[in-house]
């Protein structure tokens, strides 16, 4: 593709004192949408983003959470003429992504495999965890479930050469306890033994093979056990690493209390189940990918249509998954071969929230993301990303889009912060009196006074769209570091829910 002019008008900004734009480059730089119930958030500017991206050859991701949003996208699609575009993934489609096979496409010295699945798997648990009002700070526990994630993962690329959700799931379930033996004669049926003694067999014909390549005088020299050994652990990593799996079940895990051990294997077991279920071990753990994250930079818009309303925590848990891969792909992606912008999408966004949002957002301008987050209040955020310290983590990652827009809304705390976030301005107010005495007098004075710009109430006034508003809806866009009217940072703009790009 050619370069991507990001000083490319995507909105004109009119008033009747001046025009300005707003580009391609203030859209990387991410938009927050807020509006109420009703308030015409999605139909009016959420409706005017999505066709202007994709008119002006936009890839990207949306997430969904009704059911209607298949069609709106199809339609947005048609308009535009982007509908060979439009990847769907959904039950019973065409398209499917098997993300360990993806992940494990991923696979370098840099970065294992095993870092890789387990980084994705625990930021959609702990994602999850938080909008259950569940997660601990605890350093215990967040530390056991890494460490039961990394050995599992470990054990079945040892016994098989590969992870599955499958064998994950299975070994997790017949972890012995501490009174039990963990031998494949009197447990033949159990997938960690049977994984145990694959995982020894296969290091055992790595270390005979070795040995063999060893001269008379190597192995004179490593006739004492113990420096055989160290030869051996520093020779084969397979080795060191089974020995490291090995210490952690047996000497760790196995020990531990039945209360702990049950609490650490069922956060992760729980998880993989959900994994196992139809229609997601089709679409995302058993049939090849037929797309990946990176159709997004050839200008694919992929929708994963497992809206939250019929699919509920799986729903979410498998698109914040999906979200997340894309989101890393994104970061790598090599922006002197193609530099055209991408976007994320997320109406009702606050369910796909996850820890490392804030950070990617802080450099989703460099790797050209126009995200767009669409909820209806500050609320909604706070009880999705939980914990004593939600508020100040919502204020960081909204401080992370640097344009938002502001529809009718009856939430007071998100009516103050627009208000507080556009600002103050000193307003020149006049008194006067008159005093009748033994002399008349009348007096004037002239002070400033310190008011807001937009005062909270005048939200709840913005017109909301639909037949009595003529299909228009009301709403402030706020945009951080550029002034857009008569020196101030905020312009009131009306929006029409029966856009149509020009043909």
């Amino acid at each position: 593709m050619d370069a991507f002019d990001l000083d490319l008008p995507l909105l004109d900004l009119v008033s009747k004192y001046e025009r300005n734009s707003w580009t391609a480059r203030h859209a990387v730089e991410g938009v927050q949408i807020f509006g109420g119930i009703g308030s015409g958030k999605t139909s009016g500017s959420g409706r005017l983003l999505a066709q202007k991206y994709l008119l002006n050859g936009f890839g990207g991701l949306v997430l969904t959470v009704k059911p209607d949003e298949k069609a709106a996208w199809e339609h947005f699609c048609q308009l535009t003429g982007r509908t060979h575009d439009l990847l769907i993934l959904e039950p019973g489609g065409e398209h499917s992504f098997n993300f360990l096979e993806y992940e494990s496409a991923a696979d370098t010295n840099e970065r294992p495999l095993t870092d890789n699945i387990v980084e994705v798997l625990k930021t959609v648990m702990r994602a999850g965890q938080e909008q259950a009002g569940g997660h601990s700070d605890d350093p215990f526990w967040e530390s056991a479930l890494d460490m039961l994630m990394f050995n599992v993962m470990d054990l079945c690329k040892l016994a098989y050469g590969q992870v599955t959700v499958t064998r994950m799931f299975d070994i997790v379930q017949t972890i012995p306890k501490a009174d039990e033996p963990i031998k494949t004669d009197t447990n033949k049926s159990k997938a960690f033994a049977q994984a145990f003694e694959q995982a020894r067999q296969n290091v055992n014909d790595q270390i005979d093979q070795w040995a063999r390549t060893l001269s008379d005088s190597e192995r004179a020299a490593l006739a004492d056990d113990i420096l055989f050994e160290i030869k051996l652990l520093e020779t084969l990593p397979d080795a060191r690493l089974l020995k490291d799996v090995d210490q952690f079940f047996i000497d760790n895990f196995i020990t531990l209390s039945d209360k702990t051990r049950s609490i650490i294997e069922f956060s992760f077991a729980a998880f993989l189940f959900r994994l196992l279920r139809e229609p997601i071990y089709s679409l995302f753990c058993h049939r090849p990918s037929t797309l990946t994250p990176e159709d997004s930079l050839d200008g694919k818009i992929i929708l994963l249509n497992l809206p939250i309303k019929l699919y509920h925590k799986v729903g979410r848990d498998i698109q914040v998954l999906f979200k997340y891969i894309w989101q890393r792909a994104m970061e790598k992606r090599n922006l002197t071969q193609n530099s055209w912008p991408v976007f994320l999408w997320a109406d009702e966004a606050q369910h796909f929230i996850h820890e490392k949002d804030a950070e990617f957002q802080a450099t989703a301008r460099s790797s050209r993301v126009a995200t767009v987050y669409i909820s209806q209040n500050l609320p909604n955020y706070y009880a999705c990303m939980g914990g004593a310290k939600s508020e100040y983590r919502v204020k960081s990652f909204l401080g992370t889009l640097a344009t938002k827009i502001f529809h009718a809304n009856a939430d007071l705390e998100t009516n103050r912060y627009a208000s507080e976030l556009i600002g103050d301005i000193y307003f020149e107010e006049e008194s006067q009196s008159t005093t009748v005495a033994e002399n008349f007098s009348k007096t004037k004075s002239q002070s400033l006074k310190l008011e807001r710009l937009v005062r909270p109430e005048e939200f709840v006034q913005l017109k909301t769209g639909g037949p009595l508003n003529n299909f228009l809806v009301e709403g402030y866009l706020h945009r951080q570091g550029d002034r857009v009217l008569k020196g101030f940072n905020h312009v009131k703009m009306t929006f029409s829910q029966q856009y149509q790009p020009p043909q």
